[in-house]
């Protein structure tokens, strides 16, 4: 034994070496323990495990989190969305309700959907053990990431379009004279005359010419956008054909996801090392590009001067709350099945802080890169910012690409752009599909499943690209749109709204904070307290009335969607919402008891194996009865305490006498008779 203790001793001094940390020595060869804080955020005094939940995989180390839950916050809406609310909204005046939201609502619904994926390692359905009436959330979640896992892989499949399209001397969508381009067509760098079929079309600026005088411009970017890459359809209830290149493209995006996450968070974790990273470069270089340009600063200035007035406007509130919602991906499931592949010990708490932050950020610097391009684009054009900014696929597809045509070397800054945009769309899309396979495999949860989860994986990658297909018909663009705006709204919100009042009210903020506390060894800040409990919500339902009163039908250009397509928009809004009472009412109805009260009793109660996922985080009230927990102690105080009629021994019998008392797992005790 002591050659042992000196061996593990020497393992111990080793290790304390390499990585700089003073421990303390160990003598027993059995009690082996890591005396340096755990790459993912483990504490002190935790066994060394390559896996910690060997059954289940966790992260190989935070880096593999942080990075994973930056590239699922941070995706095309930070590029494509934020920028356009901002300007619309009052310029720098939006930053003001928008980092409110931020505040009260973003960070704290972050750091709650962490901690509470970590301390179950559960996906979304699992983790509604604390309160198995309210498991139609995590269901509702789950219908929230099919929609936006379906139409979102379709966006990053028309980038892809887009990033082969760019492989070029030439970009497709520069000049007018392509054979899908009509006679309203006018292009910003004038006429192409390198071909000598086109060589009696007006001179090089006479494009930019016919741009100011004429009232309404079409431009080759959208000629290009319509016309060629969707062929659009004249309304939502008229598919066509579907586009063969698009359906392709769209193939190539579920097979790079697919392969991304054959090995679940194994693969994608090191995937996201240059998913989550690169985006930031790209941005860079755009940015350096953008402001060295003439008339940047003029789109700069019409990005970020502020209208104080439009703060007093709710719809710039609710911009604000939908943005927070949407850019976060608080109430997708994402953020809870993330992090229950951390280490029970993980401070997610720093991480939601880091995270949220850095997601914020990007679309503030986004903000910058789009608007430098722009305001050069409209300083070419002798138009006013206005007139060239968008958002959502016109941004990104039209007007954006449109601008780069002005640039030397147009071909190289249009890959650099749509790269950027298909790397910020997979790291969603990762932890989108990722959200699905682990919620059913941990619903199943069965030997089998566990070993066989890439063949789930397989199964909803297929799924999901059989369901993407109608949207790469002539009238995807439409449906594409519709799900956009109606199945991942005021869902979100509701969700959101729900699951604070499930965790805080129904099964309570004392167990909460306590379990918490546990987990990170530190109870959460007194400001997120107040925000779980009060703020949080109240600033959620406030919201939520207001987009209702201040709705508006969805509209495409010119286009205005038939009534029988909004219905259909507000059933998937709602598909996901319905989910939440359907379940309350089958769990009270399966629930033991001979009344109503009894059975909605029982429905919240949590069950019986909510909690930390392994036995050794079991502490506390947690902890469960077995051969391990029997427990050796001696009770003189308990002899002292005998019944007075009881006869006394004799004084020397007493100090010899040892008295145990052996509490088995049904709480008992057990008084063996001391042996001479």
């Amino acid at each position: 034994m002591e050659a042992d203790g000196k061996g593990v001793n020497e393992e111990l001094a080793s290790d304390t070496e390499r990585n700089g940390v003073c421990c303390p020595t160990m003598s027993e060869s059995n009690s082996v323990m890591a005396c340096r804080a755990d790459q993912n955020g483990a504490v002190p005094g935790e066994q060394v495990k390559k896996d910690e939940n060997s059954r289940r995989g966790n992260w190989g180390n935070q880096i593999e989190f942080v990075l994973t839950s930056v590239g699922y916050a941070v995706g095309l809406g930070n590029v494509w969305r934020f920028p356009y609310l901002c300007y619309r909204n009052g310029g720098g005046a939006f930053m003001f309700p928008y980092f409110i939201m931020l505040v009260f609502c973003g960070i704290p619904l972050f750091f709650l959907e962490l901690s509470f994926g970590q301390f179950t390692s559960l996906g979304c359905l699992g983790v509604w053990k604390v309160s198995p009436m309210f498991k139609g959330v995590g269901y509702g979640m789950m219908v929230v990431s099919t929609y936006i896992g379906i139409y979102y892989n379709v966006v990053i499949c028309i980038a892809f379009y887009y990033f082969f399209t760019s492989m070029t001397n030439l970009l497709p969508w520069t000049y007018c004279n392509n054979p899908w381009n009509t006679p309203d067509c006018s292009g910003v760098v004038g006429t192409h005359q390198a071909n000598a079929t086109f060589a009696n079309i007006t001179a090089v600026m006479s494009g930019v010419t016919e741009v100011v005088n004429r009232t309404k411009r079409t431009s080759p970017s959208e000629e290009y956008w319509r016309n060629y890459v969707l062929n659009i359809s004249d309304g939502i209830g008229n598919f066509g054909e579907v586009r063969l290149p698009i359906l392709g493209c769209l193939a190539v995006s579920w097979v790079v996801v697919f392969l991304c996450l054959i090995r679940g968070v194994k693969s994608s974790g090191k995937v996201v090392y240059f998913t989550a990273t690169f985006p930031y470069v790209v941005l860079t270089i755009l940015f350096i590009r953008g402001i060295t340009l003439e008339g940047a600063i003029s789109g700069i200035k019409y990005y970020l001067t502020p209208q104080w007035q439009k703060i007093l406007d709710a719809k710039v509130w609710g911009d604000a709350a939908s943005q927070i919602f949407y850019s976060l991906g608080c109430a997708w499931g994402g953020l809870i099945t993330m992090a229950s592949y951390n280490k029970f010990h993980n401070n997610c708490f720093r991480d939601s802080i880091i995270i949220s932050v850095t997601n914020c950020a990007t679309s503030v610097y986004a903000g910058f890169v789009i608007f430098s391009i722009l305001g050069f684009m409209a300083h070419h054009l002798g138009v006013d910012v206005s007139q060239v900014a968008d958002h959502g696929p016109g941004l990104a597809f039209v007007a954006y690409p449109e601008a780069l045509t002005l640039l030397p070397i147009s071909p190289l800054w249009s890959l650099l752009f749509f790269f950027m945009l298909i790397l910020l769309g997979l790291g969603t899309q990762f932890c989108l599909l990722e959200t699905l396979v682990t919620a059913i495999v941990d619903e199943i949860g069965t030997d089998w499943i566990i070993r066989n989860k890439t063949i789930i994986t397989l199964g909803v990658a297929i799924l999901g690209f059989l369901l993407g297909v109608p949207l790469t018909t002539q009238a995807g663009i439409y449906w594409l749109l519709l799900m956009d705006n109606y199945a991942a709204s005021f869902s979100l919100v509701i969700i959101s709204c729900i699951m604070c009042i499930c965790i805080m009210y129904i099964y309570g903020h004392r167990n909460y904070f306590k379990d918490v506390e546990m987990m990170l060894g530190f109870p959460p800040p007194i400001f997120f307290r107040i925000c779980w409990r009060f703020i949080s919500p109240l600033i959620i339902t406030f919201i939520l009335i207001f987009t209702v009163i201040q709705y508006k039908p969805i509209t495409y250009n010119d286009y205005v969607y038939p009534n029988w397509s909004l219905v259909i928009g507000f059933c998937m809004a709602l598909s996901s919402v319905i989910c939440i009472p359907i379940y309350a009412l089958f769990k009270i109805a399966t629930s033991e008891g001979a009344t109503f009260l009894e059975r909605l009793k029982h429905s919240v109660k949590p069950d019986a194996s909510w909690g930390p996922a392994l036995q050794e985080h079991r502490k506390g009230r947690y902890a469960t009865g077995g051969p391990e927990s029997v427990e050796v102690r001696p009770l003189k105080e308990e002899l002292k305490e005998k019944e007075p009629e009881k006869e006394k021994e004799p004084e020397k019998e007493k100090k010899d006498d040892i008295s145990l008392t052996i509490q088995g797992s049904n709480g008992s005790t057990l008084n063996p008779t001391p042996s001479a």
